[in-house]
This record gives structure tokens, C-alpha cells and sequence, in this order.
């Protein structure tokens, strides 16, 4: 618009904004808070879970009950993922060469519903999940408690496997069902129809 004057901030006082930001005792109590979550998160689980050789894994991971963790050699772990075993028996394991996209959920634990109790008092039911060899979870998928996904299979983007998935399967949806086997896919068919359903 003509004749719109826009002022620029004097630098003086941006230099006095940082100055304030960086000797608030808040935003350093929140580093150290941070330090803490990663650390319990992700540096102290890395110690404790059972990982094979060549496996990568974004720093971001999070991991709860690492004792009961349990990835294969040459496995990709994504940003953001979530590894959580249940807090006294539920096992996550993942098998070779399984290629996890960003912030993958997988639990080996859901809460019971018990009317009249608090959420947070009810008991839990773990059961261990298994992610075979060669299999490519995509973006955001969520892997519920007692569910076992076969070797090779590929489930979409988004999807919630409350299910158990066959070997060589294709999945996708919300709760994931099976929309195609790889073996019937011709391989670069294959890869197109990954690539579609993984968001690539």
C-alpha cells in the first residue's frame, strides 16, 4: 500500500532481547530438562537394549524398557520412532534389515478399561510384538501390542496394525488389512506401489 512506512527494530534492542533470553534461568532449567528426556530416552536405552550389528538409528529415537528391545543386524530406525516394551514382560523385537520411517509407534503394552477407575490405574496387558527380517514400516504406522508382521511385508503410511500380518504381505489402512502380496508384484511395479503407499 502507498505510503505505508514500515520501521525496522533498532538493533539495540534486539541485542537486549537476546541478551534477557540467554541469562533466563527458565530457558536453562529447560535445557536440562531436555538433557535429561534424551538421556533417559534414548542414551541410557541404547546401553541396555539388544542391538545387532550395522543398525542406524536416528538420535531422536525413543525407547522405554530397552531391556526388552530387541533389533536386528543393519536395521533402519527413523525420526522420531517410539520403541516401547511393556514395563515387566511385553518384548519388542525387530528382524533384520527392517527399515522403520519417521515417528513409528510401536507398544507391547495397552491399558485394561476398568469403569470407576482412573485412566491411569488400570492395569496393563503386554504382549510381545515381532517385526520380522526385510520388513518397511512407513511413516506414522502404529504397531499395537501382541501383533507379529512377517518377514518381508510392507504396510503403508498412517496405518494402525491392530492385527497380525502374514509374511511378503502389503498392508495399509486404519485398522491395517492386507491389500496385496509382494510376490505378486512385478518388481518395478513393486517399487511404484511402495513408493504410492509409503508417501516416497
Amino acid at each position: 500500500m502507498a505510503g505505508v512506512q514500515y520501521k525496522q527494530p533498532a538493533s539495540g534492542n534486539r541485542a537486549l532481547s537476546f541478551g534477557a533470553s540467554i541469562i533466563d534461568p527458565r530457558a536453562w532449567a529447560h535445557l536440562l530438562r531436555m538433557v535429561h528426556y534424551y538421556n533417559y530416552s534414548h542414551v541410557r536405552p541404547r546401553r541396555l537394549a539388544d542391538i545387532g550389528p550395522g543398525v542406524r538409528m536416528a538420535p531422536n529415537v525413543s525407547m522405554m524398557n530397552a531391556e526388552r528391545i530387541k533389533i536386528g543386524a543393519y536395521s533402519h530406525i527413523g525420526a522420531r520412532c517410539s520403541l516401547w516394551a511393556g514395563n515387566s514382560v511385553g518384548r519388542v523385537t525387530l528382524g533384520h534389515h527392517a527399515l522403520l520411517g519417521p515417528e513409528v509407534f510401536i507398544t507391547a503394552a495397552n491399558y485394561r478399561l476398568e469403569p470407576g477407575t482412573p485412566i491411569m490405574d488400570h492395569p496393563m496387558d503386554e504382549r510381545d510384538v515381532v517385526i520380522g527380517a526385510d520388513v518397511w514400516l512407513g511413516a506414522r504406522v502404529v504397531v499395537g501390542a501382541g501383533v507379529e508382521i512377517g518377514d518381508g511385508s510392507v504396510v503403508a503410511a498412517h496405518s494402525f496394525v491392530t492385527r497380525s500380518i502374514p509374511p511378503g504381505s502389503i498392508a495399509g489402512g486404519n485398522p491395517a488389512r492386507i491389500i496385496g502380496r509382494r510376490a505378486d508384484q512385478k518388481p518395478e511395479a513393486e517399487v511404484r506401489e511402495a513408493d504410492v503407499l509409503l508417501g516416497a
